[in-house]
């Protein structure tokens, strides 16, 4: 592990082992340079912080006029130090691998099936189906709509309604005794 060394100017040595008879103050670890710092006016941790930012190996780091605490001062000075460690290697900047452009274009998916012109009235014309069976005399169940069509029962009532609204039939809705829904167009 790397010590550091910190002078009355502010500059921070890096050495492989503790140095011997320094004037200079003396830390290892982030611990140690914040019981340092903990003496120091603010101003300090902000010339110290100033002094990495924009030098060569610290392009990335930007100036700073304040720190938001002195633990955040610390915190930020420590990393910098970091990398100054001479048994640390610089890290290489990260970098997104380059999609490779496909030569093949994203299959299109299956368009809706659409209805056919001309399709016959009987057994493709769902509509034409349950109009057929509503003019009964004795009319439809909702049941029995339910079986020939495949729809579910709002899908059912919601068709009776604009069948009757828009549709130009005047459609009747009775129940009988056991509660069942009959369906019936007027004539």
């Amino acid at each position: 592990m790397a010590t550091f060394t910190i002078d009355t100017d502010n500059n921070i040595t890096a050495h492989a082992t503790v140095p011997a008879n320094t004037e200079h103050q003396v830390f290892s670890s982030a611990k140690e340079l914040a019981k340092l710092a903990a003496e120091w006016p603010a101003p300090r941790l902000i010339e110290v912080w100033n002094s990495f930012a924009g030098v060569a190996p610290f392009d990335d780091l930007k100036p700073v006029k304040k720190f938001p605490n002195r633990k955040a001062a610390v915190t930020r000075i420590w990393g910098a130090v970091t990398r100054l460690s001479p048994d640390v290697a610089p890290q290489a900047a990260t970098v997104a691998p380059v999609a490779a452009k496909s030569k093949k274009s994203a299959p299109k998916g299956k368009k809706r099936d659409t209805a056919r012109k001309g399709a016959s009235e009987s057994g493709t014309n769902k509509k034409a189906e349950v109009i057929a069976l509503m003019q009964r005399s004795k009319g439809v169940t909702l049941d029995e709509i339910m079986s020939v069509t495949g729809w579910q029962r709002h899908t059912i009532r919601g068709f009776v309604s604009i069948l009757g609204s828009k549709g130009g039939h005047k459609v009747e809705s009775t129940k009988t005794d056991k509660g069942e829904r009959i369906y019936r167009i007027a004539k």
